[in-house]
């Protein structure tokens, strides 16, 4: 679960422009580059109007071709993902659509901050690793990353898309693949990105994208000094 020390300012890189995600906090700063074609959900509205007002604006974008009640109900199918956000402590949401050999396929990132584990002691990497092992959450492995050491998780679980955006009118069970990595850092939190397609054909596709995206990431101290986790 998401506490106030583990609010900290996240930097996003684009390829046009870099914009914060985040402001204000102390401690570690987090930057890293987004592709191309990413639609970013809104974190910074001042109140739940304007994040509505925003959520449709975000629908447009997303759904340029429904009619209106569709991208209303797509907002809001959005919006009842932020107490999730916050439960888990997500601080950046983005989606992309594409083509992959004909198919159309959808990818979603999120990037979040967490606790880390008082247990975790000097090694937090084999310790997170060992714990994700134990509760078989997927297949789990250790990587050096250039911000420093990572543990990974590849694997699937279930969910299901919203009854409002399927021909049948009901929810329909989908299978979603993933790939999680968390890079624990010397504050005492942990950094967590993870990619999740339902789409199969997109798997290598968005795979290596993910992998741009986690090699990307850069930490700075409050006087914009880089950091590396020791590991």
């Amino acid at each position: 679960m998401n506490s106030p020390k583990a609010r900290r300012q996240m930097t996003t890189d684009t390829v046009e422009e870099a914009r914060p995600s985040l402001e204000g906090g102390d401690g570690i700063e987090v930057r890293w580059i987004m592709p191309e074609g990413f639609l970013e959900l809104p974190f910074e509205a001042d109140d739940l109007d304007e994040l509505a007002g925003q959520l449709v604006e975000l629908a447009k974008q997303a759904l340029p071709g429904a009619d209106e009640e569709v991208q209303v109900q797509y907002a809001a199918m959005c919006a009842a993902h932020y107490d999730e956000f916050i439960e888990a402590g997500v601080q950046y949401a983005g989606f992309v659509t594409t083509e992959v050999d004909g198919v159309r396929c959808t990818a979603t990132v999120n990037v979040s901050l967490l606790d880390l584990d008082e247990r975790a002691g000097a090694n937090p990497v084999g310790f997170i690793a060992t714990t994700m092992r134990h509760l078989e959450l997927g297949d789990i492995g250790e990587v050096q990353l250039p911000c420093g050491p990572a543990v990974t998780c590849v694997g699937s679980r279930s969910s299901h898309i919203d009854g409002s955006l399927t021909q049948s009118g009901r929810d329909e069970p989908i299978w979603t693949s993933f790939i999680q990595v968390q890079i624990p850092l010397n504050n005492g939190t942990v950094l967590l990105l993870e990619m999740g397609t339902p789409t199969a054909e997109g798997w290598d596709v968005f795979s290596a994208m993910f992998a741009g995206i986690v090699k990307s990431v850069r930490l700075f101290d409050n006087d914009g000094a880089p950091l590396v986790m020791p590991g």
